[in-house]
């Protein structure tokens, strides 16, 4: 009985040694890279940032809500109604972008567009 006790021992010890060295060796190390918009890049409004307003805000801006942001609806809707002003980050979209109320809605750096459309002028091109 002793020896069964004496040779499982080693084998056990062994085993645990060997997963955990498989669990620590075989972990792959994630990083996540934060994507970033490059602001000297020109931001266009149709290819760019209403298709942010048609996948994240129509459902709620259809019309019925200020600012209106349906396809050719929302370039005009923000820009007479003040919601894009200089500095960005004072104007209305921005700052309703990020409030708590909106802040699920889009990605990071679907707010980097944004907001440097909005830096660049708000251009409806």
């Amino acid at each position: 009985m002793k020896q069964k006790a004496k040779m499982s021992k080693p084998w056990l010890v062994a085993f645990l040694l060997l997963s955990g060295m498989a669990i620590f060796t075989s972990c792959e190390k994630y990083s996540w890279v934060v994507e970033t918009v490059d602001p000297e890049v020109p931001v266009l409004f149709q290819t760019e940032v209403q298709p942010i307003f048609t996948a994240k805000c129509v459902s709620c801006h259809k019309g019925t809500r200020n600012p209106d942001l349906r396809d050719g609806f929302s370039h005009a809707s923000l820009t007479n109604g003040g919601y894009v002003t200089l500095p960005a980050e004072t104007s209305k979209l921005y700052k309703q972008l990020n409030s708590s109320s909106h802040t699920a809605f889009t990605l990071s750096t679907e707010k980097q567009t944004i907001f440097i459309w909005i830096e660049q002028g708000a251009k409806n091109n």
